[in-house]
């Protein structure tokens, strides 16, 4: 039944378990991380307008930018990714009067899927919807 092989056989497969474990971990911790562009569409004023972000993950933080519309890049404040959920600010200020916008998601591999919300000055816009893809990497170029 034993023979002087089976030692060995059974570090091997303590091995394998090991390095297979620990890919499923690697695996998992991208699967849940939001470091990348993000690109999402939106009507506005009857115009469709192209957004993206660009999110940097460190722990349970998010931190970057969101670009578009007809603003420049702005500086998200107060982000935070716990178990998929994702939220965010970003304040702007337009005619004098700050606006912010929270941005709350949930991740789910190269999707995030949540809601808009707005309050600035007098108003509270209507929660909006949004949906955005992980843009794809260029590939490196070969010299």
């Amino acid at each position: 039944m034993f023979n002087r092989h089976t030692p060995a056989v059974a570090v091997l497969v303590a091995i394998a378990l090991a390095l297979g474990i620990s890919s499923l971990a690697r695996a998992e911790d991208k699967a849940g991380d939001v470091t990348g562009s993000w690109k999402w569409q939106a009507t506005m004023r009857n115009n469709t307008v192209d957004f993206t972000a660009k999110l940097k993950q460190d722990g349970d933080k998010v931190t970057g930018t969101i670009g578009g519309g007809q603003g420049p890049e702005a500086e998200i404040k107060d982000g935070k990714i716990e178990n998929g959920e994702l939220s965010f600010k970003v304040v702007r200020s337009r005619n004098g009067t700050d606006i912010t916008t929270t941005y709350t998601g949930k991740l789910d591999g190269d999707t995030i899927k949540g809601k808009i919300e707005s309050t600035g000055g007098q108003t509270t816009r209507p929660a909006r919807y949004w949906t955005a893809t992980r843009a794809k990497e260029a590939p490196a170029e070969v010299k």
